[in-house]
């Protein structure tokens, strides 16, 4: 399954680091930036996690909110974001129905053998659930300030 810019966003009511659940369209009035991305604590990851991190102040001057989302565990979740001091939710989609449903979960491939994997996407919804923008197979240099960009459109 994949989504196009102008669907509804696909709802969701999932556990975040701490514990606590998220249901995307409990935050109707806000943008969300939600960023999917393959694995914690892994360089490519890390990378794009602190760019959202440190660009955080000015995403919330966009009234937008950064959820992070990967199949990992609440419990690794917690782990990573207290080891880079990330100040937005991580979610935990163990069972992949989300990342189906944005179309996210694919086959990839690396030296030659084929695995499925997360896609590096980021979707931008806006206040009323739609999807604005999407960016698909993310290079993590640029990719921040590119959505920051079209967050401060909407």
């Amino acid at each position: 399954m994949s989504i196009d810019v102008g669907d509804k966003a696909p709802d969701f009511n999932l556990f975040a680091d701490g514990g606590d659940r998220i249901k995307l369209s409990s935050l109707k009035g806000k943008k969300v930036i939600l960023y999917f991305y393959p694995k914690d604590d892994t360089p490519g990851c890390t990378t794009e996690a602190c760019g959202f991190r440190d660009n955080l102040p000015k995403f919330n001057k966009t009234d937008a909110e950064v959820i992070g989302i990967s199949r990992d565990s609440v419990a690794s979740h917690d782990k990573f974001k207290n080891k880079h001091s990330l100040p937005f939710r991580l979610v935990s989609d163990e069972d992949g129905k989300v990342c189906n449903a944005y179309g996210t979960w694919i086959e990839k491939s690396m030296y030659g053998k084929k695995y499925m994997g997360i896609d590096r996407a980021t979707f931008l919804i806006d206040g009323k659930g739609i999807v604005r923008n999407i960016w698909r197979k993310v290079k993590v240099p640029g990719h921040v300030e590119e959505v920051l960009a079209a967050a401060k459109e909407i």
